[in-house]
Order: C-alpha cells, then structure tokens, then sequence
C-alpha cells in the first residue's frame, strides 16, 4: 500500500513539473510576441500612457484583451492529455487555439456594447452563441493548465445557477436560465471579468515579470551562493541554506514546485553529503519551498487576488505577513539545527563554499533592486507598477554586469518563460472567476455564511477547525490559489461576521491551510516533487516535512486569536506578543527534534525522552498562545503554565544527561 502510495504521489508530482509540451520551431515565437504585446498593454494601462486607448480606454476591454492574448497559448502548448507532451500539437489544438482567439477577440470588439447596452442581461443572438463557446473553452484551460480537478469544481458551480432551486435547503437560491447564466459569466464583472482576473491584470503580471527577470539574470544563483557563503560552514548548514535560498526564491516565483526543482539540486546533493538521509533532505526543500510562497515581499498570485478582495494596498497584505513568515522559518530553522546538534552533523569545508566578498561583488545589485522593490511597496505603495521599476533598473544594471549579462536568446527565453506563467495563471483564474459568479450569480454568496455559522452552532473555534479542514482539503485538489478564492467568498464572512474575527486574519488563514497540502501526507506534491531530486521515497520525504513544517498547523491559529501577530494593534503589544510567540516557536520546534540548545539533548531512553519532550513542546504552545478573547486564561497564567511545565522538564533532562554520561564513563 505504501509503495503504491509512493509511486502514485512521484507520478503526480512529475505530471505536475512536465506537462507543457514543446512548440515546433517556425512557431517558438509565438510566445516571447504575446509577452511584449502584454507587456505593452499593460504599460500603457496602468501608466496611462494614451497610446494603446483602443484597448486600454474601457477597464473591461483590457481585461478581455489580456484573455484575448493569454487563452490561446493554453491549447498550443498544453496537450490533452499528459501522454501528449511528447507527439506534435495535433490538428484540433491548432483549431482550438484560434477558434479561442476569435471567441475571446469578440468581446474585445464589443466591451463597449457589453458595457452600455447592458448584455451581461440581455445580449443579442451572436454574443449569446460565442458566450456558450467561451465557457466551454475556459472549462477546458482550466482542465489542461490546472488538472481534473478544478476543472470539475468549475464546471458544476458554472452550472449550478441552472439548478439552484432543487438543491437542498442551505444551497438553495434563485434559479437562472442557460442563457442568463452565460451571458452573466462572460459579460458581467462578478464572473470571469471578476476580483480574480482583475487582481492578474493590475497587480499580478508585473511581479511575474520582476520574478521570472530576477531568475533568468542569475538572481537565484546569486542568492544560494550568499545563503552558502553564510550559513554553509555552521552545522547542518547546507540545511540552513536551503531555508535561506527556497525563501528568497519561492519570494519571487510564487510556485511551490518550480521553488524545490531551482534550488532543490543544489541543496538537497549539499545536505546529503553531510549525512543527512534522503527523506530528511528532501523534506527540509520541501518546507523551505513552501514557506517561500508565503514570504514578503512577494508572495505569489494568491496575495494580490486577496489585496483585492479586501480591497486593501498589496503593501498591507505584506505586513500583515511579515511575522507568520518570520515565525514559520523559525521553526523550521530551530528543528534543522537541533537534528544537526542531536545528530552532530556538521557543516561544509570552508574551501569548498564561495568567497561572501565575491558573491557580494558580482551580485549586488539584486539586493539593491530588491530594496527598491520593497521600498516602492512599502514607503511610496506604488504596488501596480513597483514591479516594473524594480524590472527596469535590474535589466540595467544587469547588462552594465559581464558576469549576468543578456544576449538575444537570454531575452527570448525570459520573454517566453513569462508567457507560460501568464497563460497557466489566466486560464486558471478565468475558470475559477465562473466559480464566484455562479455564488454571486444565485445569492448563495450572503447566505452561506449563515449557514456554516449555524452548521458550527455559533462556535468560533469550531468555525476555524471547519475553516482549516475544508482550506486544506480544497488545497489538496485545487492550486492554492483558486482554493483560496472560492473560501474568502464561501467560508470568510463566516468567520467575519460570525466570529467578529479580523478580516486580514481570517483571509491569512486560509490561504496558510491552503498551502498546507504541499507538505502533508497523502498529496504533498512539494514534498513528492523534492523526493524525486532526493532519489527518496514520496511518502517517507512527505512525514519529514510534515513534522519539520509542524508549526504551520498551528501558526495561523496564533494570528486569528490575536492579530498583533500581523501587525494589527499597538506598537507595544505586537512586540510582546511576537517576542512571546518566538520563545513558544523555539521550544515547540527544539521538543520536536529532542535537542534544547542551552540544554542539550532531551532526555535519553524512549520513555524518559517523550515525557520530557511533552513537557518542552507543552511549555512552548501554552507560551506561544495568546492570552485573553477566546483563549480562557490571560497572558501571565499561561506563562505561568509555560513555565510550570518547561522547569522540571529541563531539570530532567539535564538530570537524563548526568546519568547517561555516568553510565558511559562506567563502561569505558
């Protein structure tokens, strides 16, 4: 069972890195073109330029322009069917793709009809047709670029207006017929034209560039040889490196997967030769690549779609997720560093780490461009067009570098990599808009809170158990993002309205849930994806990384419970609360892996060793809760708990050592 296991979760995960197939050559330009065209548009759009108004002039007709371009891609370059990535694009894929670009073109043509003759109610015969013909074709890009899957959860919410007055008491609302439905998925702004396409167009495709430029210009080298220069020679340190290089990298590219295949092949060989096992390895790249995803400053697609949904500046979004990350790294840092110290695993030679000064010399620029990124998010909130700064003085300096410098074929191979973002990206986030139209579509959207709060019988912790399952689940079918999605409009005025939770907190969680299924047993396509790079069994690599990532499971309960963990409240109080939160971290994370640094190991014999590990990881969870609201007891009982547990379990543990040494110098 368990091999069948394994082998069913490596299989996901390389279906998941290799299913883009390969255009013929007289066609390779096909997407470095739509890139600039894109790039143009969207240029002239958010800078408001004036030259492009033909397109840029009516909001909507971009957005349809920005469809109009990316869908086609879809069907070129993603086959039917996996097996399909190695035969030539068949006849029908060709047809597919142009009948997509005359399909999406004729909204272009006619947003400004849509617009003012109200057709997302009462359109003509024509636009009735090529509506029926988009919503099939947006179906099946969501199918190709994001599986099965979403495409079945799209294609029954898409229809379900047609039938929502048989369903069963809570999800029953106003019926619609097949034409309303239609013409509401593809001519009114809830649907496909909705929060998630609208978050892609402003906010979304400038950092995709910014992060595909970062990596193609040598950024991710740059940064795992300073993460090596650093931490390289400390014990465990290729592991520690790892932390370093995946956030920095999963920063930029948002993807979990692409995160653990950049800089997965060069940790994961780096930690094997220090002796850690393949599992462990793997599961060290696959949590790091995760965490990355949820790494300021930026943090992937789903961040910018929930900017927009709480209709908040992408800048708060970022603060309120500086902490969790910082506490999350944390953990997994402490528990890489007490296996090494338990294991005493040491670190590389220095002669075989790179030079700190000459890393530093031939990419320093990345981290000025960063800095200004951060700076133009941050200070000036410039979100929608930071990104294109930060692209524009990285390209600059870059070519002024003769170590990273762009030829022709550098720039061909970024233009064409930001194309297979862009349509992965838009075909999923067009599919999943029918999602929140067929909800906003049917009323169901304001009363389906109502009904998970009477479901829970009005308790907020049962809420957020609901919340978190049905997060993690969903993120088990779904990408995180479209996952994400369909809960901030089905299950977060729940938690809302109904826990009187904060908004930031609750979205935060969700998406945090969400990404659990990367790591966690019987999915875990990160930590699959790591286990083949590591040459490990999926399953053994997935438990590792579930017990390495541990902390996850509870951090985004720390923040609901008090949001001054995402900056939300007086300056004071977040420094308290976060200071307590790292000092529960640490020894929650150091009783996971048996070694206290300051302590030392925890305990020696199976029995004497779990109570005492109880006892730590106790201290750490009551020190890290925050006291007061629904938590029963204040700040100062539960670090009266904290300590009543942590004292004797570390008097026993030192106690343990002095016998174990004991009993070692009487053998010798």
């Amino acid at each position: 069972m368990t091999h069948t296991a394994d082998h069913n979760g490596t299989q996901q995960a390389k279906e998941k890195i290799r299913q883009m197939r390969t255009l013929p050559l007289p066609l390779r330009w096909i997407p470095g073109a739509v890139t600039v065209a894109l790039l143009l548009m969207t240029l002239d759009y958010l800078f408001n330029l004036g030259h492009l108004t033909f397109i840029t002039g009516l909001e909507t007709q971009f957005y349809y322009a920005v469809v109009a371009l990316l869908l086609p891609l879809i069907y070129l370059l993603w086959p039917l069917t996996p097996a399909g990535q190695y035969r030539p694009i068949p006849w029908y894929d060709y047809l597919l793709s142009a009948v997509t670009l005359v399909v999406s073109g004729y909204f272009v043509i006619n947003a400004d009809s849509i617009l003012e003759r109200g057709w997302a109610f009462a359109a003509p015969d024509t636009a009735l047709w090529v509506s029926y013909a988009w919503w099939l074709l947006i179906i099946e890009a969501a199918r190709r670029a994001g599986g099965w899957p979403i495409a079945v959860i799209v294609t029954l919410f898409s229809l379900y207006p047609l039938v929502a007055d048989m369903m069963p008491g809570p999800i029953q609302a106003f019926p619609s017929s097949l034409s309303e439905t239609a013409m509401y998925h593809t001519m009114s702004t809830e649907s496909i034209m909705g929060i998630p396409l609208q978050a892609f167009a402003g906010l979304v495709i400038g950092f995709l560039v910014f992060g595909v430029v970062l990596q193609k210009s040598g950024g991710g080298k740059f940064f795992i040889n300073l993460a090596f220069a650093l931490l390289g020679h400390v014990r465990g340190g290729p592991a520690k490196v790892s932390i370093f290089s995946s956030g920095l990298m999963g920063s930029m590219s948002g993807s979990v997967i692409s995160n653990v295949l950049t800089t997965g092949v060069l940790s994961i060989p780096a930690m094997r030769r220090i002796g850690m096992s393949r599992s462990f390895a793997g599961g060290v790249e696959a949590c790091a690549s995760t965490g990355g995803v949820l790494m300021p400053p930026v943090m992937g697609a789903t961040a910018f779609v929930m900017a927009m949904f709480l209709d908040v500046p992408y800048s708060a979004v970022v603060l309120a997720a500086i902490i969790p990350s910082i506490l999350y790294f944390l953990g997994l840092f402490i528990q890489i560093d007490a296996y090494a110290a338990r294991n005493d695993i040491k670190g590389l030679p220095p002669v075989e780490l790179p030079s700190l000064w000459q890393t530093l010399k031939e990419g320093w620029y990345f981290i000025f461009v960063f800095a200004l990124l951060v700076w133009m998010l941050l200070v000036m909130q410039r979100e929608a067009v930071a990104p294109f700064y930060a692209t524009a003085l990285l390209l600059v300096l870059n070519q002024l570098s003769k170590h990273n410098r762009w030829g022709l074929q550098d720039l061909g191979d970024a233009l064409s990599s930001s194309a297979k973002l862009f349509a992965e990206l838009i075909a999923i986030l067009a599919g999943v808009g029918m999602l929140v139209g067929a909800l906003s579509m049917t009323g169901l959207s304001g009363t389906i809170a109502n009904d998970f709060i009477h479901l829970a019988g009005g308790s907020i912790p049962l809420l957020l158990i609901m919340g978190a399952l049905t997060s993690f689940v969903l993120g088990i079918g779904m990408t995180v993002t479209a996952a994400y999605i369909f809960l901030a409009v089905a299950l977060a005025p729940a938690l809302i309205q109904g826990g009187g939770l904060d908004p930031m907190a609750v979205h935060l969680f969700i998406l945090y849930w969400g990404m659990l299924s990367f790591i966690t047993p019987p999915v875990a396509l990160g930590a699959f994806a790591a286990a083949t790079v590591a040459g490990a069994r999926p399953m053994s690599t997935g438990l590792q990384a579930m017990r390495l990532g541990s902390v996850i499971y509870f951090i985004p309960f720390l923040f609901v419970l008090n949001p001054a963990l995402i900056m939300q409240g007086e300056p004071l109080q977040i420094v308290l609360v976060f200071v307590q939160a790292l000092a529960g971290i640490v020894l929650f994370a150091s009783a996971m892996q048996g070694y206290l640094i300051g302590v030392g190991r925890l305990g020696h014999g199976a029995i004497q060793e779990t109570v005492i590990r109880a006892l730590v990881m106790v201290s750490g969870l009551t020190l890290a809760l925050p006291g007061g609201g629904m938590v029963p007891l204040t700040h100062v009982e539960l670090l009266g708990i904290s300590l009543a547990a942590l004292l004797p379990g570390i008097a026993r543990a030192r106690l343990s050592q002095r016998h174990h040494q004991r009993s070692l110098t009487t053998h010798l």
